[in-house]
């Protein structure tokens, strides 16, 4: 029977497996495990270790910090879905009494709530979650430290809050939410709260010594829902195919695009370094792709998903230390191996079945003002538009039933394209937003 591994080629295996092992090598790790996921499935695992014959696999647990903040986004998500709530929502609606209650649900995704970024008092990281029993303990009595809104800025208790969200919706803990309405439909069962056998341990190793360092293992009480979940390469791996792909049975295509996002104000440094905060999610470019996905560390851990959709391959990488590998940079150089290695075969080209008439006389050359568009219909009933100029980014739209089409993705998503026709019935312009584009500039 043919593994997983072996639809990679040898030379690339190779590839991934160096990188690796110069991550751990280098970053001084204990411990680092990775996966690569292509076409949904895992294509590729690898791991290094220090404790010669125990050799981590895809089924050890690893703390995975603040990617556990995206799991809360895929049930905040979910909450809106079923119209319990809208992103819009202040946070006084569903969780009254906070004093921060005028941030919206959206703002506390995309970390553009104002709020500070850690907890009063000691560092909530090192400290057990007793310290912090209520939601008050976590924000202070200056929780605020930026206008609601204007800018990025990265909140741990942010997402505690968000956890309270959903426990106060469902009227049951968000960990059991958590495990019902995603971790059990996805088969993600090696994801869970505090670990369970195996796991890593985790550890701190000394700046100027090659040596370990217990790191402390705490329950983080409220602040749970910013970090304290432990997984798998396995599990990730599974859940980077949902975040690609969707899942009807917990967020659709469109919802888990939308989380892809960016949902943020950005930064001018962080438009130089080519970063976005979307919702619950990082947008980063390297290596000339743009990767989605997040980060996460936690005494004793560190960890990172990112998913290159562009080329299909996703990457978690997983290490038992507080410091050391940079895993978002050994993940994306994991995508970016498979990605120039073995580039992906695009589909065969379609044609469409049918083409309703009416429909073929929108597409072609339009004009805003003087800058020239096409727009074409895709063999999947799509319409793209697009700048012939070379500046600018294509926009898709499907349609809606009633005439007009909605924008799916690039500069007009979430906006109306509709055709305006003459008494002839022939189209005489588009309306798209306040846009209008005509035949001729």
């Amino acid at each position: 029977m043919t593994s997983p591994e072996e639809e990679l080629l040898p030379g690339t295996r190779r590839a991934l497996l160096h990188r690796i092992a110069l991550a751990q090598s280098e970053g001084r790790a204990p411990s680092l495990v990775a996966a690569v996921v292509r076409g949904g499935k895992t294509v590729w695992s690898g791991a290094r270790t220090s404790v010669e014959g125990e050799v981590p696999d895809g089924n050890v647990q690893y703390r995975i910090g603040s990617i556990t903040k995206t799991f809360i986004a895929v049930l905040v998500l979910r909450l809106r879905d079923e119209g319990l709530l809208d992103l819009a929502d202040p946070l006084e609606k569903h969780v009254p009494g906070t004093g921060v209650g005028e941030v919206s649900v959206a703002d506390l995704l995309a970390h553009r709530a104002g709020l500070a970024a850690e907890t009063p008092g000691l560092w909530w990281e090192r400290t057990p979650g007793s310290l912090r029993p209520e939601l008050a303990d976590i924000l202070g009595d200056r929780p605020l430290v930026h206008p609601v809104g204007r800018r990025f800025h990265y909140s741990n208790p942010g997402y505690a809050l968000l956890g309270a969200l959903v426990a106060q919706l469902r009227g049951a803990p968000w960990e059991d939410v958590l495990r019902r309405e995603v971790l059990a439909p996805l088969g993600l069962h090696r994801t869970t709260v505090r670990p369970e056998a195996p796991h890593a341990g985790g550890w701190a190793v000394h700046p100027w010594a090659d040596v370990m360092q217990p790191e402390p293992l705490e329950d983080l009480g409220v602040m749970a829902p910013a970090g304290q979940l432990w997984s798998t390469t396995g599990d990730l791996a599974r859940f980077a195919a949902f975040l690609a792909a969707g899942d009807e049975r917990v967020l659709s295509a469109e919802s888990v695009r939308e989380m892809r996002t960016p949902a943020a104000p950005a930064e001018a440094a962080d438009v130089a370094d080519g970063y976005a905060y979307c919702l619950g999610l990082e947008l980063r470019h390297q290596h000339g792709r743009a990767l989605v996905g997040h980060t996460g560390s936690l005494p004793g851990f560190l960890a990172c998903l990112t998913m290159g959709l562009a080329d299909d391959v996703s990457a978690v990488v997983l290490a038992n230390c507080t410091s050391g590998p940079a895993p978002f940079t050994v993940a994306a150089d994991l995508v970016r191996i498979v990605a120039e290695a073995e580039p992906r075969f695009p589909a065969p080209w379609q044609p469409l079945r049918e083409a309703d008439p009416a429909l073929l006389e929108l597409v072609g050359q339009w004009y805003w003002g003087t800058y020239p568009f096409g727009l074409r219909l895709s063999a999947d009933g799509l319409l793209a538009l697009e700048p012939l100029s070379g500046k600018g980014r294509r926009s898709r739209f499907r349609p809606d039933g009633e005439g007009t089409w909605v924008g799916l993705e690039g500069y007009y998503a979430g906006e109306r394209l509709r055709p305006v026709r003459r008494p002839d019935g022939t189209v005489s312009h588009l309306d798209l937003g306040s846009f209008v584009f005509t035949r001729q500039p």
